[in-house]
């Protein structure tokens, strides 16, 4: 699931300090999850929003929605008529989300009110973890369910680095080295033979430094 965190409210209201009527655009997806872009932070936007452009001295008009997926054109259409009557949309969703509106609707300026940080589980409550890179080449099986890619702060294909001390990274003590982590995941599940046997280079044409990725299911096109 993607996480993002909204941008500082100084930042948002330089972004649309040029404008009198803007949309904010909600998304019920992973930024409701995460309570970054739902219907109370929507509401909770635009009253701060309002008060402060009030205290101002420039009073601004705002209209709210909160689609069901911003990541989906077809559930942006039925907002048609919300965006040809602002200025401008601030979207509470991922980067995504802002795109896919700009492209569904082109001639409409499209801000974006959070930063997208990365894709992740709910480890307690208020808390989120980095747990998938999206590196197109999924090893997982062989690791055990726990990703070199994302978790290792090297990256590491095979690991540990010399570096790791007590079970911690040496980046950062406060993260678990990954591949202690592998160790004792494929110990537990009776795997632990896989951990010797060496993982090839990485090809990283699969992620994301071959430009934009495209995924096709011919099965479901019409």
């Amino acid at each position: 699931m993607i996480k993002a965190e909204q941008k500082p409210i100084e930042q948002i209201l330089e972004l649309i300090s040029p404008y009198s009527k803007i949309l904010i655009a909600g998304c019920g997806g992973c930024v409701t999850v995460c309570l970054s872009g739902g219907e109370k932070e929507v509401k909770v936007l635009a009253d701060t929003i309002s008060a402060a452009r009030s205290k101002e001295g420039s009073p601004i008009e705002i209209l709210t929605c909160v689609n069901t997926r911003q990541c989906e054109p077809e559930f942006l259409h039925p907002m048609r008529d919300l965006v040809n009557q602002v200025e401008a949309v601030l979207s509470l969703a991922c980067g995504v989300g802002v795109q896919t509106i700009a492209e569904v609707f082109p001639e409409k300026i499209v801000l974006p009110g959070l930063n997208t940080k990365f894709m992740g589980t709910t480890v307690e409550q208020g808390v989120w973890m980095e747990r998938c890179a999206g590196c197109g080449d999924c090893i997982l099986y062989i690791t055990g369910g726990i990703c070199p890619i994302a978790r290792c702060s090297k990256s590491l294909m095979n690991g540990p680095c010399g570096g790791s001390s007590g079970g911690r990274c040496e980046v950062n003590p406060d993260i678990p080295c990954a591949w202690q982590l592998i160790y004792d995941r494929l110990k537990k599940i009776g795997k632990l033979e896989q951990i010797y046997e060496p993982l090839p280079p990485k090809s990283w044409r699969t992620a994301w430094y071959g430009g934009p990725r495209k995924m096709v299911r011919e099965d479901l096109k019409v």
